[in-house]
């Protein structure tokens, strides 16, 4: 499933459901939970930060590929690899962290893959997570 959303100011409650509710999405739902979380977070990021003070656009997609899925999201906002900041170090108390970067650090933990590129003058954030076809 592939879709795209523009503009996608005040829409990431819907971008969320249309990726949710996807046919390629598995029935666990221990493993949705998950996806759901990190799918939040990965959208909630681009609509409020990739385009500054304009509006922009997404196009979301996922894919089954056997035993897993791929959630692909893909805009033109500003170049910004989340996976290069660093992990916060969760050891300290919740005063003494760092604002940000919690989320991104979720879905590295609990998606099997996270992979940012910048290609084509766009921001490709995918994520990949196994499931059971059982």
């Amino acid at each position: 499933m592939e879709i795209r959303f523009d503009p996608i100011a005040n829409k990431s409650g819907e971008i969320i459901e249309a990726l949710m509710s996807s046919p390629d999405m598995p029935d666990d739902e221990g493993v949705l939970f998950k996806i759901r979380l990190c799918i939040e977070e990965a959208v909630e990021n681009i609509v409020h930060y990739a385009y500054s003070h304009e509006d922009g656009w997404i196009i979301a997609s996922t894919q089954r590929l056997g035993d897993k899925v791929v959630i692909s999201l893909r805009d033109a906002g500003i170049p910004f690899d989340p996976l290069a900041v660093p992990d916060p170090d969760i050891t300290l108390p919740a005063e003494a962290r760092q604002i940000g970067g919690l989320g991104i650090f979720l879905c590295k933990q609990m998606m099997d893959s996270v992979r940012y590129e910048y290609t084509d003058g766009c921001n490709v954030f995918t994520m990949e997570k196994k499931f059971n076809n059982d």
